[in-house]
């Protein structure tokens, strides 16, 4: 698009999202409404759908993954009338909420001025309203993108995504690049163009019991190798450079007068890079026990890998500052400690997540997210989504609207 142009269309999608503002409180009400645990998967199906119908409405065609034979799973949508031969772009968010049902009697959805409270509203339903008034919006100003939005909605991210992983990686090998409706990155609502890897380590130790008065010298301690242990890995920590090494849980034992014969501990790892990844995990599975009789178990592995900001994230970065700079809106970016879809996307896909809602609390009783930042950053992922293709990478064909099909019912997307 030329400047002259663009502006113009960042000024258009701005005046229909301001105009839309009830209409956006009223959509995220009827989602929050629809309470939907991660873990009750029949819960998922009243929010699936609302958004359902929402997309048809703006000509998306919906299709449910499952994730087990009893359930729908997850919600593919494309574009009915989808012109062949064109890029594909990824939208990804999820429907399922850390809150159990009920939780809206005494966490309920209210609206204070600039502020909406209620669970889910921040982490990410308000995300997801954002990205359908985007779409709306485009469509409203008859825009159809060069590069096709595609939606994928899980059910299961706040678990980790076990049943949608497989989704999601096809969807990003086949996607020119990738939009994650994640909420924000504090409350200046701060791109998240990197994220640490994430792994979980479980440390088992097998020692031999006797009694601790009687025969003391006849055992071998678990407990007193996994103290060593424990000090082992927190010297693996090294925070300026990113890495986080956190033993998180212990346990062992049956009584104290007997010397323990198994001990565990559960590790949580953060990494800022692959090759951390790799070190750390080398470092861990290369544990020794130093308490005579004793024998250990190593169990587990980092399973999301960093988000790192490559050439092509940072040139997505780019066109989303200036993106920014025509709504008036100065954009920041970050990294984030936690994961999400996004560190999986990002291995496949130019990526640039946290799009979503501007607040705080998530996962906390306090969550908010803010109303009008809603409408600022809907308008900016409608203007990124009629971006042109990024220059063609060398010595790699652009993924097109057929390579991401998933109408076969043998392929996974």
């Amino acid at each position: 698009m030329e400047s002259v142009s663009e502006s113009t269309l960042a000024h258009a999608l701005r005046r229909y999202l301001a105009g839309h503002r009830e209409q956006m409180l009223a959509a995220l009400e009827a989602l929050v409404r629809a309470e939907s645990p991660t873990d009750v998967p029949e819960a998922q199906g009243e929010v699936q759908d609302m958004l359902t119908r929402l997309l048809r409405t703006l000509g998306f065609q919906v299709r449910y993954l499952p994730a087990a034979e009893e359930d729908r799973g997850h919600l593919y949508a494309c574009p009915v009338e989808r012109p062949r031969g064109r890029p594909v772009q990824l939208l990804v968010g999820h429907c399922d909420t850390v809150w159990a049902r009920g939780t809206l009697q005494d966490m309920p959805f209210e609206v204070d001025g600039n502020e909406v409270r209620g669970p889910g509203v921040f982490d990410m339903k308000g995300g997801l309203v954002q990205m359908l008034f985007a779409l709306a919006a485009l469509r409203a100003a008859s825009v159809e993108p060069e590069v096709v939005p595609v939606v994928f909605i899980n059910s299961d991210e706040e678990q980790g995504s076990p049943t949608s992983q497989r989704h999601l990686r096809r969807l990003a090998r086949c996607a020119h690049r990738a939009f994650v409706l994640e909420p924000a990155l504090g409350l200046d609502g701060k791109i998240k163009t990197a994220r640490k890897g994430a792994g979980r380590f479980t440390v088992r130790i097998q020692g031999t019991s006797a009694h601790a008065g009687l025969d003391p010298e006849g055992g071998s301690s678990a407990i007193l190798e996994l103290s060593h242990m424990v000090q082992d890995l927190h010297a693996l920590n090294d925070p300026e450079a990113g890495v986080s090494v956190n033993v998180g849980t212990i346990g062992g034992g049956t009584h104290p007068n007997v010397v323990a014969d198994a001990g565990s501990a559960e590790v949580d790892v953060r990494v800022a890079t692959r090759e951390q990844a790799d070190e750390v995990e080398a470092a861990i599975r290369g544990l020794e026990p130093t308490t005579p009789g004793t024998s250990l178990t190593i169990e587990g592995g980092v399973g999301r890998p960093p988000m790192e900001p490559t050439p092509d994230a940072r040139r997505l970065w780019r066109r989303a500052r200036r993106a920014a700079a025509l709504l008036d809106l100065d954009l920041e970016e970050g990294r984030s400690g936690g994961v999400s879809d996004g560190n999986i996307i990002s291995q496949y896909t130019p990526t640039l997540d946290g799009l979503g809602a501007v607040g705080d609390g998530a996962h906390a009783r306090h969550e908010f997210c803010y109303v009008d930042r809603m409408v600022e950053r809907s308008a900016l992922l409608a203007l990124l989504l009629a971006q042109p293709p990024l220059p063609p990478r060398p010595d790699d064909a652009a993924p097109t609207a057929e390579t991401a099909d998933t109408s076969s019912s043998t392929q996974t997307p």
